[in-house]
């Protein structure tokens, strides 16, 4: 009789899964309130000429950015295969919306869960440790 052969799930592996599921619900969720209940909000968060270089409106920039948060955090979770480039999407996108974040900080102007100086300027530490969050588990 043969026996299987099982692999050893690590601590490691644990945390790395759980991490992963986490991140991916974070991007759903934030992608549908993009899409949804604070969309109009987060078009503060698009800097003037961000509209010019995309050559679109805010609202359009919203939309965009909560769709491809969606497709990402789907894409986390559903294509293991492919979890290195997922992650490397990931840290790519969380690098290019800082901009935006910098924009709101700088402006002072409030969005969804964004609304003292306090938490605006928080945001922009969060930004590196989400980028290394989707690295790590894009392992």
């Amino acid at each position: 009789m043969k026996r299987s052969r099982r692999r050893t799930v690590s601590p490691v592996d644990v945390a790395r899964t759980t991490a992963r599921v986490m991140l991916a619900a974070l991007l759903v969720g934030a992608g549908i309130s993009h899409l949804s209940w604070g969309r109009r909000g987060y078009r503060i968060v698009v800097p003037d000429w961000a509209t010019t270089l995309l050559r679109t409106d805010k609202d359009a920039i919203v939309v965009a950015s909560g769709v491809v948060e969606v497709m990402l955090g789907a894409a986390l979770v559903a294509l293991p295969r492919e979890r290195r480039t997922v992650g490397a999407a990931i840290a790519a996108f969380f690098v290019a919306v800082f901009p935006g974040n910098v924009h709101q900080w700088r402006t002072g102007r409030s969005a969804p869960l964004l609304d003292t100086d306090r938490r605006r300027f928080g945001r922009l530490f969060l930004q590196p440790l989400l980028v290394a969050w989707a690295l790590w588990v894009g392992r």
